[in-house]
C-alpha cells in the first residue's frame, strides 16, 4: 500500500493559482475576446437605455405633444399680445387678413375731375363710414373700393374646423363711391346729368335703394349735424339748385316755364301727402291711361329757399319705426317731384322724381318683428321687386312695364313711359361686418339692374322667378310662394282697411260735434216769437240726413271690417 502511494506523481500547489476573495475588491474583468471588430467608446449610464421600440414611440410621442403645447402656449402668448395692440378687437384676425390683401392692389378711385359718362339708366353704389355704433362693436370694414367702378366685399367665413377665411366678391358698377365721396361729388355723377333732362321734355328718376341704416336720408335729403338735417346739401336741395339755375339759362329763359314741387309718401297700399298733414289720396287711371293722384297738394316754387322749406316740412311728417337695424328707420318710400310746365298751361313738360326708399330688410331678421313691422317689410320688399322689373323693362326698349306691381311704381308710371326717360339708382352700403348680408343683398339686387340692361336671355328672367317668385315676373309660382303673396295681401288689405275705420270713427265724432253745434242753435231759434217754421223744418230734416248718412257710411265700413277680421271675406 505505502508502495503504491509513493510511486503517484507529486502535484505542486504554488500561490499564484490560489484564488483570494475579498469583498472589497471589484470582481476581475471578462477576458476579451479575440475580434478584430472596433469597440464604441461610448458607455450607458443605466439600464434603462435598453429601451423597446413601443418604449422610444410612447417617449417620441410624449416629446411631440409638449413641443406642439408650447407652440400653442407661443401663438396664444402671440394672439394676446395682437389683441392688446388691436384694443381688443374680436376680429382682428379678419382685419389682419383684409389689411394683407389691400396691401397687394393698386387702387384708383372716383375722384371729382373724372369725366361723368351719361346713360339712360345708371346704376352706382355708395359706401358709407363707419359709425360710431360700429365703432364701439370693434367691427371690420369689410368693403374695399379699388376702382371707380369695382368694389369687393371681403366676406368672413369659418370652415368645419373654425379655420377663419375670407370669401372675397367682385362687383361692377357705373360708378363706385367709397366713404370719402361727399353729397356733391355723389350728386355731380348721378343727378346732376338728369336735371337737363326735364328742360328736353323728358322724364327723369333718382332713388336711392339699401339697407336701414346705410345712409339713404342722408345722401337724398341732406347731412346730419347732431339731430338737425342740411337739406341744402342733399339731392333733393342740390337739384332745386340746379333747376333754378337752368330756368334761369338763356337757352331756357324764354320758354316761360313754371316750377311747382309736392311730396307725398306711399306707406303700404296707402298714399299721404306730406305738405297736407298726410292727407290720404287716391291713385286713379283717368280717360286717357294716366295715373294721377286725386287729391295732390302742388306747391308754385320760385327760388330755392321754397323749395327747401317744403323738403323739410314734408320730412317731419314721413313715417318711421323701429326695426332690428335701425332705431328710427323709414318705413315709407317718400317721393318728391319737381314739375315743369309753362304758364298757364296745365301739360307737364317735364318730371323729376326724387325718391328715398324705405329700408329694405331680410325675412329672416324680421321673425322676431311685431306683426306691424313684419307687414311692412314684405310689401317694402315686393315694391322694390316691382321696381327693379320696372327698370328692367326700361333698359329692354319696347318692353312690357309690370308697372300695377305695387303702389310705388304705378304712381312712377309717367317716369318709366317715353324715349327721354332716364333713371339713375344709388344703392347704399354699409361696410361693417354686421351688416355683410344685407350689402351683398342691395349689391346683387343693383347688379341685376345693370346686368339685365344689355341683355335679355330667359335663363336670366328664369334665375329672378327663382330667386323672388314674383308673380310679375312669372306666372308659374310655386303654391306656397302663392299662399304667401294671398296671405301679405290680406295683411295690407286689413291694414288699409283699419285706417278707413279709424278715419269714419273721426269723421263720426267731429260730425257729432257739428250736429250738437247746430240741433241747439235751431232749437234756441225755434223758442223764440214769430220763428219761421219753414226754415226750421227743412234745415232740421237736412241736419238730420246729413248725420243719418255720415252714420250709415261708418256702420259700412265698420261691417266690412269685421267680416274681414271674422274671416268671412
Amino acid at each position: 500500500m505505502k508502495s503504491n502511494i509513493s510511486r503517484l506523481p507529486s502535484i505542486r500547489i504554488t500561490p499564484t493559482v490560489r484564488l483570494r476573495i475579498d469583498s472589497t475588491s471589484p470582481p476581475p474583468s471578462p477576458p476579451k475576446s479575440p475580434t478584430n471588430k472596433k469597440v464604441s467608446n461610448s458607455r450607458r449610464d443605466s439600464i434603462y437605455d435598453y429601451k423597446s421600440e413601443a418604449a422610444k414611440k410612447v417617449e417620441l410621442i410624449a416629446k411631440n405633444r409638449d413641443e406642439r403645447r408650447q407652440r400653442q402656449a407661443d401663438e396664444k402668448a402671440q394672439k394676446d399680445l395682437i389683441m392688446h395692440l388691436e384694443q381688443n378687437n374680436p376680429y382682428w384676425e379678419f382685419s389682419q387678413m383684409i389689411r394683407d390683401f389691400r396691401n397687394g392692389i393698386d387702387f384708383r378711385p372716383l375722384r371729382e375731375h373724372d369725366p361723368v359718362v351719361e346713360n339712360q339708366i345708371t346704376v352706382c353704389v355708395r359706401k358709407r363710414p363707419l359709425n360710431d355704433k360700429e365703432d364701439r362693436r370693434k367691427e371690420v370694414d369689410v368693403i374695399t373700393v379699388n376702382t371707380k367702378n369695382q368694389l369687393i366685399v371681403h366676406e368672413p367665413k369659418h370652415k368645419v374646423d373654425l379655420t377663419k377665411y375670407l370669401e372675397n366678391q367682385n362687383f361692377r358698377f357705373d360708378y363706385v363711391f367709397d366713404d370719402s365721396c361727399s353729397n356733391d361729388i355723389v350728386y355731380k355723377f348721378t343727378a346732376k346729368p338728369l336735371v337737363k333732362t326735364i328742360f328736353e321734355g323728358g322724364m327723369a328718376t333718382c332713388f336711392a335703394y339699401g339697407q336701414t341704416g346705410s345712409g339713404k336720408t342722408h345722401t337724398m335729403g341732406g347731412e346730419f349735424r347732431g339731430k338737425q338735417q342740411n337739406f341744402r346739401n342733399g339731392i333733393y336741395g342740390l337739384v332745386a339748385v340746379d333747376v333754378f339755375k337752368l330756368l334761369n339759362h338763356q337757352k331756357y329763359a324764354q320758354k316761360n316755364y313754371m316750377v311747382s314741387a309736392s311730396f307725398f309718401e306711399i306707406y303700404g297700399k296707402l298714399v299721404f301727402d306730406l305738405l297736407a298733414k298726410k292727407q290720404r289720396l287716391r291713385v286713379l287711371e283717368d280717360g286717357k291711361q294716366q295715373v294721377q293722384v286725386v287729391g295732390l297738394t302742388e306747391k308754385i316754387v320760385s327760388k330755392v329757399e321754397d323749395v327747401i322749406d317744403l323738403i323739410q316740412k314734408g320730412s317731419m311728417e314721413r313715417t318711421s319705426g323701429q326695426t332690428s337695424a335701425n332705431s328710427n328707420s323709414s318705413r315709407s318710400h317718400a317721393v318728391f317731384q319737381i314739375i315743369l310746365r309753362k304758364s298757364g298751361s296745365k301739360h307737364v313738360d317735364g318730371k323729376f322724381s326724387l325718391i328715398d326708399l324705405a329700408g329694405n330688410e331680410r325675412g329672416a331678421d324680421t321673425n322676431k318683428s311685431n306683426r306691424q313691422t313684419r307687414i311692412e317689410g314684405a310689401d317694402i320688399n315686393k315694391s322694390l321687386l316691382a321696381l327693379k322689373e320696372c327698370i328692367r323693362a326700361l333698359g329692354r326698349k319696347g318692353a312690357h312695364l309690370p308697372f300695377r306691381g305695387s303702389k310705388l311704381t304705378q304712381v312712377l308710371r309717367d317716369s318709366f313711359i317715353g324715349e327721354k326717360s332716364r333713371t339713375c339708382m344709388i344703392a347704399l352700403i354699409s361696410p361693417g361686418n354686421f351688416s355683410v348680408d344685407h350689402s351683398l343683398n342691395t349689391l346683387r339686387y343693383a347688379d341685376r339692374v345693370k346686368e339685365l340692361i344689355a341683355t335679355d336671355s330667359p335663363e336670366d328672367d328664369a334665375a329672378d322667378v327663382a330667386m323672388y317668385g314674383e308673380e310679375d315676373i312669372s306666372e308659374d309660382i310655386n303654391e306656397g310662394d302663392e299662399e304667401m303673396l294671398q296671405d301679405e295681401e290680406r295683411r295690407l288689405h286689413i291694414s288699409s282697411m283699419e285706417w278707413e275705420v279709424l278715419e269714419s270713427n273721426r269723421h263720426v265724432i267731429e260730425s257729432c260735434v257739428y250736429f250738437h253745434k247746430m240741433a241747439c242753435d235751431l232749437y234756441k231759434a225755434s223758442q223764440k216769437n214769430g220763428f219761421d217754421k219753414n226754415h226750421y223744418a227743412t234745415n232740421w230734416k237736412n241736419l238730420l240726413n246729413e248725420m243719418i248718412d255720415i252714420q250709415k257710411e261708418a256702420l259700412l265700413k265698420a261691417n266690412e271690417f269685421c267680416n274681414v277680421l271674422d274671416g268671412r271675406v
